[in-house]
């Protein structure tokens, strides 16, 4: 599978961006599905993680309640929504894929990375 994301840019706090992976093949509904972010300085962490069938969903705690994961298998391509969004939200944002039944928050368990799109939120 090949991850491609977008919907990134610019927005102030309190704003909303959503941002898109989709995925190559045809194979996409076996792969459970996570969302990734780095800020400048910073190690890459967690933010959310779907699994293949949309059944299981977990978050970073800082982002619960203002981010939600989705994903359409007939699309092939998993959504972040993000609202509320806070300065510190500030990072690249990156999808990845793990063999299903495995995602999780440890960035090891993914075996396909997107290229990124930058989110930058200003106050």
């Amino acid at each position: 599978v090949q991850l491609q994301a977008s919907g990134g840019g610019l927005v102030q706090a309190g704003g909303s961006l959503r941002l898109s992976c989709a995925a190559s093949g045809r194979t996409f509904s076996s792969y459970d599905m996570g969302w990734f972010r780095q800020a400048p300085g910073k190690e890459r962490e967690f933010v959310a993680r779907i699994s293949w069938n949309g059944g299981i969903t977990s978050y970073l705690d800082s982002v619960k309640g203002r981010f939600r994961i989705s994903r359409d298998n007939a699309k092939t391509t998993v959504y972040l929504q993000m609202n509320s969004l806070k300065p510190e939200d500030t990072a690249v944002y990156y999808c990845a894929a793990a063999p299903a039944y495995s995602g999780s928050s440890n960035s090891r368990t993914y075996h396909t990375w997107g290229q990124g799109t930058q989110v930058t939120v200003s106050s």
